[in-house]
């Protein structure tokens, strides 16, 4: 195997080993692609403003999600179908994550089952919701999920249609015969037809309520005593109905690129969120990151932790259990290193004077 330095050789790697449907669907955005491509641009517009001559040989990196004590704020995301990456599939992603010590968040679309995952490793677990039109499929779900032990729900709110992959109706994406949505399994929803474009855009239409809306978010938190986050947010307008409407947080995400073309990176919306959310709530920041350069970046400018997605599949697809576990490591210790440099012993030094944006340059220059 070619030595592996950052998580973004993963991703070339996984390109050359997993079939072209498979690599497409886990890479691929919306249309364009632009916001694909931006989320990992925005970074780049931030730069350091380190403090030196302190002492850092000791760095704390642990944090608090939700009253849970993790190792790190690099958290793992909800991403769907892993068995098409590794035959473990997302048991093996549970393990390397409670391995690393963080929350690894189930997903709806999982080709692992909620016990599954479950009996394979200890650890903390959000579970993904996604809104389906049978409310009584939902309720089952969040039972399932409140009994194996999981600690929040996280519902996404960015999906009421999918957005328009154009590699997935090239390649008329569909699952092989050995991978199936194991969520919903034994309620004649785990299977997907073949259509001459997307059998997954299909699936989901026929699926997802189009129709969710605040109410409904009141409705869950109703049904389970589970804190419920929001995952879909990135504006001041929507963060401020989600705190009204009583959630426990909100998951800045535009699905990595893949709903809304020309979407803005969420990175670049952060601070009007957390602006908003005036501490009332946590904001964890989805969407872009592959460097521990960019965690730092999203917790200086207010995000409570961070979440990766495509890094997990595409090391899973590598070296499964291992890869993913190699993933974790090389982002931590790129954000320890990082803490280092810019003379932050613990996450609480990572403060907003760490960093200058775009907008901070360009405010300078009218002074």
């Amino acid at each position: 195997m070619a030595l592996i330095t950052n998580v973004s050789d993963y991703e070339e790697l996984a390109r050359q080993k997993l079939p072209k449907m498979v690599y497409d669907f886990y890479a691929g955005g919306a249309e364009d692609q632009w916001t694909l491509k931006e989320n990992k641009e925005a970074f780049s517009k931030i730069l350091f403003r380190p403090w030196v001559l302190i002492d850092v040989s000791h760095i704390d990196m642990s944090t608090s999600i939700l009253g849970y004590k993790i190792s790190m704020s690099i958290m793992v995301a909800p991403t769907a179908l892993h068995k098409l990456a590794h035959q473990e599939g997302e048991v093996a992603s549970a393990q390397a994550t409670a391995a690393a010590g963080t929350i690894m968040t189930w997903s709806s679309w999982s080709s692992c089952s909620i016990e599954e995952v479950n009996s394979s490793a200890p650890g903390l677990r959000f579970f993904q919701l996604s809104a389906f039109k049978d409310r009584d499929i939902v309720q089952q779900l969040v039972r399932r999920a409140e009994n194996a032990g999981y600690k929040a729900i996280a519902v996404t709110v960015d999906a009421p249609r999918l957005g328009c992959r154009e590699a997935d109706v090239r390649n008329r994406f569909t699952l092989p015969e050995n991978v199936a949505l194991k969520c919903f399994e034994g309620l004649d929803l785990s299977k997907m037809d073949k259509t001459n474009a997307s059998g997954l855009a299909a699936y989901v239409t026929s699926q997802i309520d189009s129709s969710l809306s605040w109410k409904d978010i009141k409705w869950l938190q109703m049904i389970t005593w589970l804190p419920i986050l929001v995952k879909g947010v990135i504006t001041a307008e929507d963060a401020r109905l989600a705190i009204e409407c009583g959630v426990a947080g909100i998951i800045m995400s535009n699905h990595g690129g893949r709903q809304l073309d020309y979407l803005p990176a969420t990175i670049s919306c952060l601070e009007e969120v957390v602006r908003e959310a005036k501490g009332r709530v946590p904001v964890f920041l989805d969407s872009g990151i592959r460097r521990g350069t960019d965690v730092f970046k999203a917790l200086a400018l207010g995000a409570s932790g961070v979440f990766i997605g495509r890094p997990v599949l595409f090391a899973l697809a590598v070296d499964g259990k291992a890869g993913v576990r190699n993933a974790l490591r090389m982002l931590r210790d790129e954000l320890e290193i990082t803490m280092a440099l810019s003379g932050c012993t613990s996450l609480k030094d990572i403060t907003r004077d760490r960093v200058i944006t775009e907008s901070d340059m360009i405010r300078r220059c009218r002074l």
